[in-house]
């Protein structure tokens, strides 16, 4: 069962512009991908996808975040095993949930500012006329500004459900458990 994690993000400090590029860049990526369709293999489209997500994520610290204090017990061959179930979930997930040319995307150029991170906010606008807001949790490191965090309707922090999903299956079996899982998840995404 997974929890419900709501975050406060607070608006202080002086939004950078550069913290929109990389969900511009995004928006691309994803909008190519819904326009190939379900008509294009999945390995394909994850083949488009890819290489935008680790262009625009910080997949590493994500799954640092999500794995938590945990994550310096575990073996460099152990880090890397996830790290690459991971990038392979994240980018299925992806694929999976915009299969198809049937919405389009407002990106608020404004930024939220809390702490050192900034906040993109996203508006997926579905031709049924249903909206969904995603605010993407941006920080700045040596490779620019990356998604760190996801929040759904700007308070459901994906990373911290991740984070509840992850600890319980570590706690039954370990890195290899949660990698298992995460290629499983994956393969379920590819075919359905």
């Amino acid at each position: 069962m997974s929890a419900v994690v709501l975050v406060a993000i607070p608006h202080v400090g002086h939004a950078d512009s550069a913290a929109v590029a990389p969900i511009r860049q995004l928006v691309q990526g994803l909008l190519r991908v819904m326009k190939a369709g379900r008509g294009t293999p999945f390995a394909e489209r994850v083949e488009m996808l890819g290489p935008v997500i680790d262009q625009t994520f910080d997949l590493d610290t994500i799954l640092k975040t999500s794995v938590g204090i945990g994550w310096n017990t575990l073996s460099q061959d152990q880090q890397a095993t996830l790290f690459a179930a991971f990038r392979r979930y994240t980018v299925a997930s992806y694929v999976n949930g915009f299969d198809q040319n049937d919405q389009h995307f407002e990106v608020n150029p404004d930024t939220r500012v809390s702490g050192n991170d900034q906040v993109v906010r996203v508006r997926i606008v579905h031709d049924s006329g249903d909206r969904d807001e995603l605010d993407h949790v941006m920080r700045q490191g040596p490779k620019g500004w990356r998604v760190v965090d996801i929040l759904a309707d700007g308070v459901i922090s994906r990373v911290a459900v991740q984070r509840s999903d992850f600890r319980q299956l570590l706690s039954r079996g370990g890195a290899a458990a949660l990698a298992q899982s995460l290629e499983s998840k994956s393969a379920d995404l590819a075919t359905g």
